[in-house]
């Protein structure tokens, strides 16, 4: 049976489980497949779920499957979300697509760049990894948008994801690039830069563009 759809039927047993819904009927009935019974038997003959008196339950190794599925899917979701900007109605796929090929050491990664989030945009809880544990307190994200760094600090700029590809240019133009290292002198009525010995206004909107990282003094 393709991965995918085991994966597909984890994950939907994981919601169930969030919603306190166990029963085999439930899954049978609601669960998006064209043959959600031949799933059940191939989850059960691998040992991932258990079922006593018509009620759903995972194993040791079937939860930790879902698990792993439901954190790359929503950590997926909050990337998608908070860096790119897509709409939180159109996520959902294409964290469907990336929670089956995301690796541990990635997912991780994506994690801390995030700042550990604890919940989906959909307000879905992540569950925690590795990652969490060890830098339970330090929970900031380790890149932020330009707009929401702190004035009178020096950031190196790490990427630029613009909603016109013209702003490159002009940023290009003024030093604002991936690698230089700035200091955000303003935020308001305008946001103002530092580049070297150059001093530059931005809009509010292009700084929001601009991803960075603080930088030792």
């Amino acid at each position: 049976m393709e991965k995918e759809r085991i994966d597909e039927a984890l994950e939907f047993i994981w919601h169930m489980e969030e919603n306190k819904l166990s029963s085999i009927d439930y899954f049978t009935s609601e669960m998006d497949d064209d043959d959600p019974r031949a799933v059940l038997d191939e989850l059960l003959s691998r040992g991932m779920v258990v079922l006593i008196d018509g009620e759903l339950t995972f194993s040791g190794k079937g939860r930790e499957a879902a698990m792993g599925l439901v954190r790359r899917h929503r950590l997926a979701e909050r990337l998608f979300t908070d860096v790119f900007y897509l709409p939180q109605a159109n996520v959902h796929e294409d964290a469907c697509r990336m929670e089956h090929i995301l690796s541990e050491e990635l997912t991780d990664s994506v994690c801390t760049f995030l700042g550990h989030p604890t919940t989906c945009p959909h307000g879905g809880l992540i569950p925690r990894g590795e990652c969490c544990m060890k830098n339970r307190m330090d929970v900031q994200p380790v890149v932020s948008r330009l707009s929401d760094f702190e004035v009178g600090r020096r950031c190196k700029i790490h990427f630029i994801t613009p909603s016109d590809a013209s702003v490159i240019g002009r940023l290009s133009a003024i030093g604002v690039i991936p690698g230089a290292v700035i200091k955000l002198v303003q935020k308001r009525p305008s946001v103002v830069l530092q580049v070297d010995e150059t001093t530059i206004a931005i809009d509010s909107d292009t700084a929001k563009e601009i991803f960075v990282k603080k930088v030792s003094e």
